[in-house]
C-alpha cells in the first residue's frame, strides 16, 4: 500500500487483503504476483505474504491464499484527509472466491466512512461482484452487515451523515479487467448489471482486438457497453442508462510482455471519442516501442524493451468520467 504510486490513473492504492490466483491469460504476467514473490522473502513482510505464492517451475505464482493486512492497513483511509482516488486492492482482488463476504463488508465500511475519496474497485470476478452488490442493494440484513461493520470501525462516523448509506455509494466506481473480446464479452455485460455510481474497464494488458460495442454474453443478449443499446437476441432491446463510464488501455509490462497493436489502442479511443467516454491510454508497455517518424515501420511499431511512452498517435489521452 503506499500513499502515492506510479499507476497514472489514481492516486494511492490500498490493499487490506494480499493474494490471489490466476483466472485468465491477462494473468500471465501479472506484476502483482512478481512483487508478492519477493516480497514472501522480506523478513519485514513475510508475515502478510505468507503462502500467497508458491514456486511452479522455477517461477513465483499466486497460491490462491488470501491474507489480511494488519488493522491498521484496513483503516488508512480514515487517516488520509486529503480527498484522492485509491485503487484497492492492486496486490489482491476484492471479489477473489476465498475473501470472507465478512471482509468485503468491512472494506465497503471504510469506503463508505471516507466519502471524501474516490475509491476504484477493479476485479475479475464480475459473477461474484454483481451477486454481492445486488444482495447489499436488495436485503436489508445484508446492508445491516455493512452498518454493523463502519459502526464498530467508526462509531461517531457513521452517525454525521444521513447520505453515509445512499446506495450505490457514490464514492465507489467499480471496474473489471478484460484483455481480448472473449473476456470483454464475459465480463462487461455483468458489470453493466451491478449497481455503482461509475463503470470502468482496465484493457491492460490489451492482447488483442475488442469491440465494446456489440458485447455477446454467453449468447444470451448483445448490448453496446458505451452506448447502453441493447440487441434483439433476447427482449432487451431499447436503450439503458447502464453503461461504461471509462475505458483505461495499456499494453503489458514487465519480462515476457506480449504486444499491443496499435489499431488495438486506437480502435477503443475511436469507439469512445464516438460515444463521448472518457478515454485513458495508460503506456505502450514493454512489446511495443515507437520508432521516430524517420524511421518509422508500416505500423509505426516494432519490438522492443521499453515502455514505448503514453502518446497515442501524438497525444496524451488521460481522460477521466466525472464523479456521480
Amino acid at each position: 500500500m503506499g500513499a502515492k504510486t506510479g499507476i497514472e490513473w489514481t492516486d494511492s492504492t490500498w490493499n487490506p487483503f494480499i493474494g490471489c490466483s490466476r483466472v485468465s491469460e491477462g494473468c500471465r504476467h501479472c506484476y502483482a504476483e512478481r512483487m508478492a514473490g519477493r516480497f514472501s522473502n522480506n523478513p519485514k513482510a513475510a508475515t502478510v505474504y505468507s503462502g500467497t505464492t508458491k514456486t511452479v517451475n522455477g517461477l513465483q505464482v499466486w497460491a490462491g491464499k488470501i491474507n489480511r493486512a494488519p488493522e491498521g492497513t484496513l483503516l488508512k483511509p480514515l487517516s488520509w484527509k486529503k480527498p484522492r482516488r485509491i485503487f484497492v486492492n492492486s496486490m489482491s482482488d476484492l471479489f477473489h472466491e476465498n475473501v470472507p463476504d465478512e471482509w468485503i463488508d468491512r472494506v465497503f465500511a471504510v469506503m463508505a466512512l471516507c466519502q471524501q475519496h474516490t475509491f476504484q474497485v477493479l476485479t475479475k470476478r464480475p459473477e461474484r461482484m454483481l451477486k454481492y452488490l445486488r444482495e447489499i442493494q436488495d436485503d436489508d440484513k445484508d446492508m445491516q452487515r455493512l452498518v454493523n461493520a463502519a459502526y464498530e470501525i467508526d462509531p461517531t462516523g457513521i452517525g454525521q451523515s444521513t447520505e453515509l448509506w445512499s446506495w450505490p455509494l457514490p464514492n465507489v466506481w467499480l471496474g473489471v479487467s478484460c484483455e481480448n473480446q472473449a473476456t470483454a464479452d464475459e465480463r462487461i455485460p455483468l458489470l453493466i448489471k451491478t449497481p455503482t455510481a461509475v463503470r470502468f474497464i482496465s484493457a491492460e494488458p490489451l492482447l488483442g482486438a475488442v469491440d465494446l460495442r456489440v458485447l455477446q454474453h454467453r449468447r444470451e443478449f448483445e448490448v453496446n457497453a458505451l452506448t447502453g443499446d441493447h440487441g434483439v437476441t433476447r427482449p432487451l432491446a431499447g436503450r439503458s442508462e447502464l453503461k461504461l463510464d471509462w475505458v483505461i488501455v495499456g499494453g503489458e509490462s514487465g519480462p515476457g510482455a506480449r504486444p499491443m497493436h496499435p489499431d488495438w489502442a486506437r480502435s477503443l479511443r475511436d469507439q469512445c471519442t464516438a460515444a463521448g467516454v472518457p478515454f485513458f491510454f495508460k503506456q505502450w508497455g514493454d512489446g511495443w516501442r515507437r520508432y521516430n517518424d524517420s524511421s518509422a515501420t508500416r505500423d509505426g511499431f516494432v519490438c522492443g524493451t521499453h515502455h514505448g511512452g503514453t502518446l497515442l498517435d501524438g497525444r496524451e489521452w488521460k481522460q477521466f468520467p466525472e464523479p456521480k
